[in-house]
């Protein structure tokens, strides 16, 4: 998984070098220690560097992508926020360090669950006390686990320990992800609740106005009105 990037400009310094030696020339040509010297080698140099501004374009490069301000008007849910964000940026980072794709898959589905609770937590920050244990406890054991499997992947190691640690790692990888999903589901049990007794409701008037949906025994599962 990729690190967010954004492009940023740097100015050349070549304009800077490119006046300082039109002024120097300039020195060597005019009398500099008179002011109409002065005054006419210092137009030219800036007149070379801003020509040279022009025509030299600033130099793009990829820098790191700024952390995210969180301002939902409530404190806390801005601190967990901001907790939630610093453990999907290592879980990214962690992805990249570890090459085995059945773990990568696991973290991945890891951070795009995280991904997902913040965004609710940002809609609705009221939430954030329901993930209090998934930010103390869930996140950290992931990332705790995981950065433990890269090191050890990284050093090379062989050994009885070495093979058992990554065995546990593999077996638990996607019951770690799972359980980041499960998280996700338990933010949207409420509002399902709602919909299912909204549901309830409207089946209720629709059967006190008579009204039915033909969905068996035909293709056509249009309400009608029975009189």
């Amino acid at each position: 998984m990729e690190q967010e990037y954004i492009e940023k400009k740097i100015p050349s310094a070549l304009p800077i070098y490119i006046a300082a030696g039109v002024f120097l020339a300039g020195a060597l040509i005019l009398p500099v220690y008179s002011l109409w010297g002065l005054i006419v080698t210092a137009a030219l140099s800036g007149a070379a560097y801003l020509v040279a501004s022009k025509k030299i374009p600033p130099r793009v490069v990829k820098v790191a992508a700024p952390e995210r301000a969180y301002k939902t008007g409530v404190e806390d849910a801005d601190a967990l926020l901001r907790d939630l964000a610093a453990g999907m940026k290592t879980l990214a980072q962690l992805d990249d360090r570890i090459a085995d794709e059945e773990l990568s898959e696991a973290i991945r589905r890891m951070v795009k669950a995280g991904r997902s609770i913040m965004k609710v937590i940002e809609d609705k920050p009221e939430k954030a006390r329901d993930v209090r244990r998934f930010a103390a406890y869930y996140l950290p054991t992931a990332v705790k686990v995981l950065d433990t499997y890269a090191r050890l992947d990284e050093s090379g190691a062989q050994g009885h320990v070495a093979s058992g640690l990554r065995d546990d790692v593999h077996k638990n990888a996607r019951t770690i992800a799972a359980a980041f999903e499960a998280q996700l589901d338990a933010l949207f049990s409420d509002e399902a609740l709602d919909v299912s007794s909204d549901l309830d409701v409207l089946d209720a008037i629709a059967k006190s106005e008579g009204i039915e949906a033909r969905t068996s025994g035909s293709t056509d599962a249009t309400p009608h009105l029975q009189l």
